[in-house]
């Protein structure tokens, strides 16, 4: 195995393995400062923060040659016999002299600026800069300009790392920003008459190493230190996107992309990045409702008297039982736990209930840009998984429409409908088809023609709001806690149904993830902790036992 030498330590790294300096510094716990160098982005070692000692030692005699001059360990690649030095006194002379270069003009606004907190300049400045400022101080300006309807530019801080300009070449392929003029007076802009309004703008803000480039989402909102930041999985499409939930006191106020080299690397879209909105709206269903007998024959608000959840959980499987025949949707938005025990609540009030997934939302179709990154048509994050539960009861797969044609056909006399979409999706005459049920129950995050004829109408959960297991469009299958908790009134379904199969304790997802697992070939590799970055069931079920 090749072997480099950080620091006089020796680490191997892969035969096949293409990694720089900086990379390998990582793998002996040693990070090497840097501003301009990003994994998935090309290198341009314009930013000399990650300037290094190296050298070759000979295989043979064991003697080392260092090279006579600093270089960049970006642009550097580790082999092996190569050696690193990232502390010397000549290394950390010259980390010091970049800083102070990039301080003489940078404006020491950090009190106002919606970076300070998470800014590398900061952190590199208390870590590797001068002890003293040496050159005098001026009075700063705030040249701020609109550069997109997401994003905002503050001209002034910006450290021309020039990230934020190969983003959109490489990854977006949509080439918006450029650089203006040279030298000293180099400034990021956007093309006269193309603003930057692609599908993954928001990306440069995370990827801005200062405070140049401000999400207008999030500007001012909150300091980032007051934040708390959970693991969690994007629930806007099927790719699955591994994030982090950024929140305070229960309410979101950011998302942002988890690397994870299996789904979206470092990346998610807008779509995504600002799809949680829905998780504050007031118009949101907050209580368990049950239509009273004044209500019948009519929609309306007015037409259901709020239940406590504890009757809920006594009553409605009274009310499904008496009802008769019962059909089930079980929605793509719930998790695979909470998928699992909706079928086995349902079987456990009739042993013919019929099962099907729910509704799938398609809007257009697959986008895939130049970096590779694909936003999915396919507008929900767990049809794979609740597809292969419901195939755990009833191998006959059945979809939404033959839920629909099942109850138009006279064959159910109660429905269960789990929704949980943030957007509208069923119409009038769609709804109309479950007029003559003597039971349904809707499950949904807003109010909707369904809702509005169900006999019992209760609040979901949104993605944030719940913990579980969601498998992507690639079978990949990814588990993450709770970020915060649903508005008062509000039960996450995985809470009911376990309530309804009469499980003691507080609800928990990993123990029914191994029950899942310890009964189900197809779900065995769910039976451990989940890496942060998730399993592909399919490569588990076609791997040797």
């Amino acid at each position: 195995m090749p072997v480099v030498i950080v620091d006089g330590s020796e680490i191997e790294i892969g035969a096949d393995e293409r990694l720089n300096c900086i990379e390998a510094a990582r793998r002996a716990g040693k990070e090497i400062p840097h501003y301009c160098w990003h994994p998935g982005l090309s290198v341009v070692a314009s930013c000399r923060m990650c300037l290094i000692e190296t050298g070759q030692r000979d295989a043979a005699t064991g003697k080392i040659t260092m090279v006579p001059k600093l270089v960049p360990g970006c642009q550097t690649p580790a082999k092996d016999g190569t050696v690193i030095v990232t502390e010397s006194q000549l290394v950390t002379d010259s980390r010091a002299r970049v800083e102070e270069a990039l301080l003489i003009d940078h404006p020491i606004d950090c009190p106002i600026c919606d970076k300070a907190g998470e800014c590398l300049l900061q952190d590199y400045h208390f870590e590797h800069g001068q002890a003293e400022r040496r050159a005098d101080l001026h009075p700063f300006t705030s040249r701020k300009r609109d550069v997109g309807p997401t994003v905002t530019l503050f001209v002034d801080r910006c450290i021309m790392c020039t990230r934020c300009v190969r983003f959109t070449r490489e990854v977006s392929g949509t080439g918006e920003l450029m650089v203006t003029s040279r030298g000293a007076k180099e400034e990021i802009d956007v093309f006269p008459g193309f603003p930057l309004d692609n599908k993954l703008a928001g990306n440069v803000v995370d990827l801005c190493p200062v405070g140049a480039l401000g999400d207008k989402d999030f500007l001012y909102q909150q300091r980032v230190w007051f934040l708390k930041r959970e693991a969690n999985v994007c629930g806007g499409c099927s790719a699955g996107c591994s994030i982090h939930t950024e929140h305070n006191q229960d309410t979101v106020y950011r998302l942002k992309p988890r690397e994870n080299p299996h789904v979206n690397k470092w990346w998610i879209c807008d779509e995504g990045r600002y799809g949680w909105h829905h998780l504050h709206d007031p118009s949101r269903l907050l209580a368990a409702g049950h239509r009273t007998e004044s209500g019948r024959g009519h929609a309306g608000t007015e037409a259901f008297e709020p239940v406590e959840w504890a009757d809920v959980v006594a009553r409605l499987r009274a009310d499904l039982k008496a009802a008769g025949r019962l059909a089930v949707a079980v929605s793509p938005m719930l998790t695979v736990e909470e998928a699992w025990m909706l079928c086995a609540v349902a079987r456990s009030i009739d042993p013919e209930a019929f099962l099907a997934v729910g509704h799938v939302p398609v809007a257009g179709e697959d986008e895939t840009f130049p970096g590779g990154f694909t936003i999915r048509a396919e507008k929900c994050p767990n049809r794979l998984g609740v597809e292969a539960v419901v195939a755990l009861f009833d191998p006959q797969t059945r979809t939404w429409g033959d839920l629909v044609a099942h109850v138009e056909g006279g064959n159910a006399d109660a429905a269960w409908i789990t929704a949980g979409y943030p957007a509208a999706w069923i119409d009038d005459a769609t709804a109309g088809s479950f007029a003559g049920l003597r039971q349904l129950v809707v499950q949904d995050l807003f109010d909707s023609p369904l809702a509005a004829r169900a006999t019992w109408r209760l609040p979901a959960a949104g993605f944030a709001e719940r913990a579980g297991t969601w498998v992507n469009v690639a079978h990949r299958a990814q588990a993450f806690e709770q970020a915060i908790k649903p508005p008062a009134g509000v039960w996450p379904e995985g809470r009911l149904y376990w309530n309804m199969l009469g499980r003691r304790g507080l609800y928990d997802p990993v123990a029914v993830r191994h029950q899942i697992a310890g009964s189900a070939a197809a779900f065995a590799a769910l039976a451990g902790d989940l890496p942060a970055t998730g399993i592909d069931l399919r490569l588990q079920q076609l791997a040797p036992s």
